[in-house]
């Protein structure tokens, strides 16, 4: 009997936290199979999101649609980010996380990702635009390679004719990296045992209880998120039973919760919403590549409940006007915050600069962050796959298997 790759992948992550909890730190000796596994996901990344993206805006042919597209993409991103830190909020003063939380402060370090100097926001769209779009491609920033592909896409539109043997190469060369991807996500279960095992061995249930409100509150707040508003985007403007929609991103939300990487896990959020949920590819080549760098609404849930876990540890009143911001500067902040592993760290400087809340408080949750930022990497990758679903259905263009409501 043969299982399929959602079963094997279910299975791998249900024997790393088995293994994890029986064994402990000495689990670790598995941690290279997920190296493996993350370094065949990154190795496609760059490459994958250039062809893709390109042949994504060129197939485009009418720029009027390419526009429209663009803009309701846009649009959706920012309006669920900003849903999604309304709810993070609102679930953090009603859970009320810091209260009766007693940890010293100097026990647990702060990532030195986190404790540097947060971008400025002309800064952030500055460094959109590379100086060396191939230095952008070697460095994988995702910003900067996107920026390049809109405009290698564009011109070629604009061209025509003349630019057809270009447009064949990169449409020759994205079906090639949609066959690797396939064939690194073969070994997905094993990576996924390499990842998990080591993480639920490190942080057992002996150092999660005293911060088990936080967890709860980022991952209740990330549950409701999803099945509230995602449900009801895809159901309305995607014209797509909520229950195909989820059983069909899946496998990629199950990848993105063990990887914690927006980014890392796009090769497989672009193979399941063309091929389960039916999203064409031109749709999901531009809409995803962008969601895994400005679509961060499990960030976002993250940043509202750690601003209210700070404020409470530190006994200090949050005013509507500091919530106000924290909505506004995690809204922005969050175009310019990569989908790699702990990036929700530097956004929590960010977002705790802009309240003038002491950043030292973002040393009381870096002992967990990976678990929460497992959670809210999962939830990224659904909202960039509803986000594809639900333009995609606007364009009309879902396959009728997909849209079918069931």
């Amino acid at each position: 009997m043969r299982f399929n790759l959602v079963t094997q992948i279910f299975a791998a992550f249900v024997l790393a936290i088995i293994l994890g909890s029986i064994f402990g730190s000495k689990i670790d000796f598995l941690q290279p199979l997920g190296d493996l596994f993350l370094r065949l996901i990154k190795f496609v990344i760059a490459p994958l999101i250039l062809s893709t993206l390109v042949v994504g805006v060129a197939s485009m042919s009418d720029p009027k649609q390419l526009g429209r597209i663009g803009v309701k993409t846009i649009i959706y991103y920012l309006g669920t980010t900003a849903v999604a830190i309304i709810i993070g909020l609102g679930v953090a003063l009603l859970m009320s996380p810091g209260k009766g939380v007693d940890i010293p402060a100097g026990e647990t370090a702060v990532p030195e990702a986190a404790a540097a100097e947060p971008q400025s926001a002309v800064d952030t769209l500055l460094n959109i635009v590379p100086t060396n779009p191939f230095e952008a491609l070697a460095t994988g920033n995702i910003l900067q390679i996107i920026f390049f592909a809109l405009f290698l896409g564009i011109a070629i539109t604009m061209i025509g004719e003349k630019a057809s043997p270009v447009l064949r190469f990169f449409e020759g060369f994205a079906e090639i990296m949609y066959k690797v991807t396939g064939i690194i996500m073969r070994v997905a279960p094993i990576g996924i045992l390499g990842l998990m095992a080591p993480v639920v061995g490190q942080y057992g249930l002996s150092v999660l209880m005293p911060l088990l409100k936080v967890v709860l509150a980022v991952y209740i707040a990330c549950v409701v998120h999803a099945l509230v508003v995602y449900s009801l985007a895809v159901k309305t403007l995607g014209k797509m039973s909520p229950v195909t929609f989820f059983k069909g991103i899946f496998p990629a939300a199950l990848v993105a919760y063990s990887t914690a990487s927006s980014a890392g896990t796009l090769p497989v959020t672009i193979k399941n919403t063309t091929e389960n949920l039916g999203v064409p590819k031109r749709v999901a080549s531009f809409v995803l590549p962008l969601g895994a760098t400005i679509n961060m609404d499990g960030t976002a849930i993250y940043q509202g409940v750690a601003v209210v876990f700070i404020a409470q540890f530190f006994h200090l009143e949050l005013t509507f006007l500091q919530l106000l911001t924290v909505v506004l500067t995690t809204v922005l902040a969050s175009i310019g915050t990569a989908g790699v592993p702990g990036a929700g760290m530097i956004m929590l400087a960010m977002v705790l600069n802009s309240v003038n809340m002491p950043l030292e408080g973002i040393a009381l949750i870096a002992g967990i962050d990976r678990v929460l930022d497992m959670m809210r990497t999962s939830v990224n990758i659904v909202g960039d796959a509803s986000a594809a679903v639900c333009v995609a259905g606007s364009e009309k263009g879902l396959t009728p298997a997909a849209a079918a409501d069931e």
